[in-house]
Order: C-alpha cells, then sequence, then structure tokens
C-alpha cells in the first residue's frame, strides 16, 4: 500500500471514530447512485423513451429538520435518430424526519438543465440549457452507522425547445407541440453519512 493511500485510508478511519457517536440525520450526506427518467427531452408522444444515469447530491447537517443540498444528475440515451446527454445541476432544501429506524425526507430544488445542442428529433439543433425545478421525497435505510440505503421519488419540471429552422442565423427557439416538459424521476444508491 502507497503511502499516500494509507495517509487516505488514516483519514476516514479517524473521521469515522470521530463521528461514531454523533446521529446520523445530523451529519453530511454525500450520495451516489443509479438515477431513471420517465421520458427522453424529445420522446413526443407515441416516441417516448425513458432514459438512464446517475446522480450525485452533497448536504450539509440540518438546522430543526431543513439542510441545504446540492445535486447533480446527468442521463444518456437514444431518440427518435438522436442522441442526448442532458444534465441538471440544482440546489434547494430537504427537510427530513425519523421513523422508528428510517429517515423520511422531501425536497425542493431549482437549478439549470442542459443537453448536447443536436437533441431534437432526427437531430434537429436546439437550445443547450433550460430551468429545472423538482419537487419530492424519499426514504434512507441505514446499512451501518456510517451508510444507509437510499429511494427517492421525484416531479421534474424542465423547458427545453427546439429551433424552428435550420438556416443559419434564422434559428429562433419555438414550441413544438407534445415535447414533454413533465417528468417522472427514480433514484437509488448509497448515502454516506459523515
Amino acid at each position: 500500500m502507497s503511502s499516500g493511500l494509507r495517509w487516505c485510508a488514516a483519514l476516514l478511519f479517524c473521521a469515522s471514530a470521530l463521528n461514531a457517536q454523533t446521529d446520523f440525520a445530523s451529519r453530511y450526506q454525500l450520495y451516489g447512485g443509479y438515477s431513471f427518467l420517465s421520458n427522453s427531452l424529445n420522446g413526443v408522444s407515441g416516441a417516448q423513451h425513458s432514459l438512464n444515469g446517475y446522480e450525485i447530491a452533497f448536504a450539509i447537517p440540518p438546522w430543526h429538520g431543513l439542510r441545504f443540498k446540492m445535486n447533480m444528475f446527468q442521463y444518456l440515451g437514444t431518440n427518435q435518430g438522436a442522441r442526448e446527454h442532458p444534465y441538471f445541476i440544482m440546489g434547494g432544501g430537504q427537510y427530513g424526519r425519523h421513523f422508528g429506524r428510517e429517515y423520511l425526507f422531501v425536497e425542493g430544488l431549482f437549478g439549470e438543465a442542459g443537453v448536447n445542442q443536436n437533441w431534437g428529433p432526427n437531430q434537429m439543433i436546439g437550445p443547450t440549457a433550460s430551468i429545472a425545478a423538482i419537487v419530492g421525497g424519499g426514504a434512507d435505510t441505514p446499512l451501518s452507522p456510517h451508510f444507509a440505503f437510499r429511494v427517492e421519488g421525484d416531479y421534474l419540471y424542465t423547458y427545453f425547445k427546439l429551433v424552428a429552422s435550420r438556416v443559419p442565423l434564422s434559428g429562433v427557439p419555438t414550441y413544438v407541440p407534445g415535447l414533454p416538459t413533465n417528468f417522472g424521476r427514480i433514484s437509488s444508491g448509497i448515502v454516506w453519512r459523515f
């Protein structure tokens, strides 16, 4: 084992020992896991396709059950002849309480969404940024003093438009009927409480 790796292992061990006596809800939370999006961005009626991806989140210790949370998730997929790589960077509040061993929470997040430029049907060009908002909740089940398994479900709103024309300099974003703005999102993974 290299010297640097030994130092990292020693620091993790010390951090775990210092936090061993604290309540898991009062700790920082670092989450990573799988994420599922109910539809692709260009998934109009009859061409709906879900997307798979990952999620990373960080939350600070709570104040009266309310904590600040930063969240980033990304999806990869193909629909209607176009590759889509949407990502979301969000921040907001998470309110949680213990019910027995379980830690249940609700959250509201707001932020930015981005996607590759040719995400529209048949690789039609579209704007690459939009606002996004999430309302949802989830549950953490303890696995050990420092780790928990999380299941989370959210409603996601984001509003992407397509460019009306492929003619240079005339690409004005326009609303295309049927483009989804409302999405369901499910995530599951491991929370490290430190």
